[in-house]
């Protein structure tokens, strides 16, 4: 189940869902177009679409990692592991708290998806990856970019990610210029069974290098039912 990043469509995951293969059944949420939820609607949202029939490893991305460590911290029945990629439990940049007042006058036209690109895809990007990043901004309207901002500023899911008991892996860009390596290292320490692997890439790490992704996750998601049937 994909929990995807603050854009929150979706759209993004169709090339690391090919690379995960066809044998493997795949749940992508995609958070509702209106009200514009904050992360507690987003967390009960998500939890609505959780499978009920089947064991299931969650996936959070970016800015969906609270979401995924709410609702892996609750303990929802048939989950067996828990991937965090290129995320955090808190405000990975506490330095920027300061700054939310302004938050809400910050510029989040799609049309500015040129000058961000580079941060979250990395210099050099595919053509058709960088057209993939502005289709799916441009359907989000900037005041829920906003919000979602505001969240991740004030956000702090520590206490949660210790309640955490499943296996956790956390897929790390070596590249990443959005959340810092400090955001891993906090949720090492939060996290009873951890494993980290670091995969040379930007910030969209499932989109910038889905192959790689797609095998860490499959090892993971295997090893994960092989202890099941022991």
């Amino acid at each position: 189940m994909l929990l995807p990043g603050m854009d929150g469509s979706g759209d993004l995951f169709a090339g690391f869902i090919a690379a995960l293969g066809a044998e493997v059944d795949t749940i992508v949420v995609s958070y509702p177009c209106a009200p514009a939820l904050a992360y507690v609607g987003l967390t009960d949202y998500a939890r609505a679409q959780l499978p009920l029939d089947r064991p299931f490893v969650l996936i959070g991305e970016s800015f969906s990692g609270p979401v995924a460590i709410a609702l892996a911290a609750s303990k929802p029945p048939g989950m067996i592991g828990l991937v965090l990629c290129c995320t955090f439990a808190r405000n990975p940049r506490p330095l920027l708290a300061p700054l939310k007042p302004l938050v809400g006058v910050l510029p989040m036209w799609s049309s500015l998806t040129p000058l961000i690109a580079p941060f979250l895809l990395g210099f050099g990007a595919p053509v058709a990856l960088r057209k993939a990043l502005r289709g799916a901004l441009d359907k989000v309207p900037p005041a829920r970019l906003r919000l979602r901002l505001k969240e991740v500023m004030v956000v702090d899911y520590t206490g949660r990610a210790q309640a955490i008991s499943v296996p956790v892996l956390y897929l790390q860009a070596t590249r990443d210029w959005i959340v810092p390596a400090s955001a891993a290292r906090l949720l090492a320490s939060l996290c009873a069974d951890w494993r980290l692997v670091a995969l040379p890439g930007p910030h969209l790490l499932l989109q910038s290098v889905p192959e790689q992704a797609a095998s860490a996750i499959n090892t993971f998601a295997a090893r994960l039912a092989a202890e099941r049937t022991q």
